[in-house]
């Protein structure tokens, strides 16, 4: 048997597609990277956007054309989510299609193809680690529909994540931390996510550590303690999710836990006055009802803040979730011309980050040949010689117009 393995979305899902390569390398069962010969595909899917899914559509298709027989699983978060006919999801009408399975049972995709289950990852394809800390979100914004589709939180144990965090540590000197709202970590085990990451930098030595999202009003303080403490292990990184710099249009995306002057100070309370440290947020734009003074005031908040890159994300639709009745997007050119003005906003901190780190010290891993990535989320140049994997102290320079990281002298 040999399977076909794509992956749709965050990282979550990239981790529980390396899980599933795994259990197939375990059973002694053959990835293949071209459709017209594989005998299964596995479709690990997104739903954030109607664009993602559109995407995994089209690519079951055409894995169906260049190969009849084909028997295709969608897992992920597309399988999950309510369809106008609750009989049938449409993606079960799709050619090739055998199974769905919601989310991320990967009990069920080992069931499916008659393997065994493996329950600790020892190693990954990606010169970083991922490690899924815990699965679900207990919150409900309008326009997500991944709370449907992934239920609500359930965390994973620590001695089961310090475990397998060992395992990782063998072959990879950077280990994300990864999940749905891993904000919530430790809720519903008595736990908290400073009191994992804790245990994980005092019981497995050399890595470095680093957090996926996480809501800025969800570091506690000994957590925000640890993000300043000591870059070689914890990366001083926080992505924090802003979505909207106008408390009108937050209340409307059901994000009811910030408002953007709490935002505000959670983040500035985090990163106070440490360098390096590397700030991110996703920012959605043309949500429902959004004004032109709404746009505004993100833009100002961005402007205000010390972020160091921006993801901007025009509103998408998403079937079952309750933002779909406040009334029709934003028109597309609108959308369109509010996210080039954000974008633009964020490009200009980002270009302005990179010039404060030139000449400074830098702790890079090496992704692949020639690239590397800094504690504080750097995209860096590296000598072709370096191995990928390696870890190494240097300095930051701008080289043929890139940035590049040099070994430091030892």
């Amino acid at each position: 048997m040999k399977v076909l393995l794509r992956t749709y979305g965050c990282r979550a899902n990239q981790y529980d597609t390396e899980a599933v390569r795994q259990m197939l390398a375990a059973a002694g069962v053959e990835e293949t990277r071209d459709a017209a010969d594989a005998d299964v595909a596995i479709f690990n899917s997104c739903t954030v956007t109607a664009a993602a899914e559109a995407d995994l559509r089209g690519d079951i298709r055409r894995a169906s054309r260049l190969r009849p027989g084909l028997r295709t699983i969608v897992m992920g978060c597309a399988p999950g989510v309510p369809s106008r006919d609750e009989r049938i999801s449409p993606l079960a009408t799709l050619p090739s299609v055998h199974a769905l399975i919601a989310g991320a049972d990967l009990e069920g995709v080992a069931s499916l193809l008659g393997l065994d289950s493996r329950k600790t990852m020892a190693h990954q394809t990606g010169a970083r680690a991922l490690l899924r800390i815990q699965d679900g979100c207990d919150e409900h914004c309008t326009f997500c529909a991944t709370t449907l589709s992934r239920g609500a939180n359930r965390s994973r144990a620590i001695p089961d994540i310090v475990d397998e965090a060992m395992a990782l540590s063998a072959l990879h000197p950077e280990i994300v931390l990864t999940g749905i709202h891993i904000g919530t970590y430790g809720r519903d085990i008595g736990s908290s996510l400073s009191t994992l990451v804790e245990r994980l930098i005092t019981d497995v030595p050399r890595v470095r550590f680093r957090l996926t999202s996480i809501e800025a009003t969800e570091v506690d303080e000994r957590l925000g303690e640890l993000l300043t403490a000591d870059a070689s292990r914890l990366a001083p990184h926080l992505h924090a999710p802003l979505q909207s710099g106008s408390n009108s249009v937050l209340k409307r995306m059901g994000r009811h836990w910030y408002t953007a002057e709490s935002y505000a100070a959670a983040v500035l309370r985090i990163t106070g006055n440490t360098s390096p440290f590397a700030l991110s947020a996703d920012v959605i734009t043309g949500f429902p009802g959004e004004s032109e003074s709404d746009h505004a005031a993100t833009l100002a908040v961005i402007n205000r803040l010390p972020f160091t890159s921006i993801h901007v994300f025009p509103y998408s639709p998403r079937p079952g979730t309750a933002a779909v009745r406040l009334g029709p997007a934003i028109d597309a050119a609108t959308a369109r011309r509010r996210a080039r003005e954000l974008r633009d906003a964020g490009g200009e901190k980002a270009h302005e980050y990179e010039q404060s780190r030139l000449g400074g010290s830098c702790d890079v891993v090496v992704t692949e040949r020639g690239k590397g990535l800094s504690e504080d989320y750097l995209s860096v140049a590296v000598s072709e010689s370096v191995q990928r994997r390696a870890r190494f102290r240097g300095k930051l320079r701008e080289m043929d117009g890139r940035l590049t990281a040099i070994p430091s002298e030892t």
